[in-house]
């Protein structure tokens, strides 16, 4: 192998032309870098550095060998910056529903990674019953997940509004009744099917996604009606689905294995923007 240290002293040799000023430039006394010089010559079996020139000057094999060890020496500098360099050396792993990973959300994400430049960020966009899952199982740090009521460890929890919309211009509806829907497994989907049998309505998935957007865009054309947030849907040509309404609220809750320090900080953050949600109130 090539002992970086050899070759920085060859290298140095070569630029300055000189072993007092190599040396000089490398804190060194003259005998030692003559001595890695001659490590390195032993080691490739070759000359390196002609030493009856004036001033010294890279023997052909030297001037091969120089660019190479230029290259090898900027790697192990980068290499040793890498190393040392704190960045993204704790990961903070979050999780969030679609709907909570908004611009205010992601920027104040943005913003203490920014501030924080040890910590690396690792943000899930999912369901909350998977997040949860997870969260309980250590592989996620902080989670906000929608939930029929608050669990005893939240941090803080806030209503969120919930009813059945359509698209402002939707027909008469059939019956069986078409429904936009979330996969197995989320909260509005279990609660829009149990509604939906209370109310002896007959009925059929038209269409599912895990894209809040994309169920947004299915309602507002008119593929069927969506037990939605109600924070979801402004701006969007949507009406309340008047024989259903609104139903009980959601909570919103967010849960952190941590208080204090950096963690901490970033749960504090989340907090302050799910308060700023349209005047969201806490449970």
């Amino acid at each position: 192998m090539l002992d970086p240290r050899l070759l920085r002293a060859f290298v140095a040799i070569a630029d300055h032309r000189s072993f007092t000023s190599a040396a000089a430039a490398l804190n060194m006394t003259q005998s030692t870098i003559s001595q890695q010089l001659a490590r390195l010559e032993q080691g490739v079996g070759r000359a390196l550095i002609d030493r009856a020139a004036r001033p010294v000057l890279p023997t052909p094999a030297g001037e091969r060998l120089l660019g190479h060890a230029r290259r090898i020496l900027a790697l192990h500098a980068e290499a040793e910056r890498l190393l040392t360099d704190p960045a993204g050396t704790h990961p903070v792993r979050i999780g969030m529903p679609d709907d909570i990973a908004t611009h205010a959300m992601t920027g104040a994400l943005a913003a203490f990674a920014g501030q924080h430049r040890d910590i690396r960020l690792d943000v899930t966009i999912g369901l909350s019953r998977e997040l949860t899952r997870r969260y309980h199982g250590g592989e996620l740090d902080i989670v906000v997940v929608k939930e029929a009521r608050p669990g005893p460890d939240h941090r803080i929890s806030f209503a969120e509004p919930m009813a059945w919309y359509e698209g402002s211009a939707a027909p008469d509806w059939p019956d069986p009744i078409p429904l936009v829907a979330f996969p197995a497994g989320g909260l509005y989907r279990d609660e829009m099917f149990a509604r939906i049998e209370r109310e002896g309505r007959r009925w059929y998935v038209a269409l599912t996604s895990s894209s809040l957007s994309s169920v947004l865009v299915a309602v507002e054309t008119g593929m069927g009606i969506s037990l939605l947030p109600c924070r979801s849907t402004l701006g969007r040509d949507l009406r309340i689905h008047a024989p259903l309404g609104r139903e009980r609220p959601m909570a919103v809750s967010l849960y952190g294995w941590e208080t204090a320090g950096p963690i901490g900080e970033l749960a504090d953050r989340m907090i302050a923007v799910l308060a700023g949600r349209d005047g969201a109130t806490t449970e």
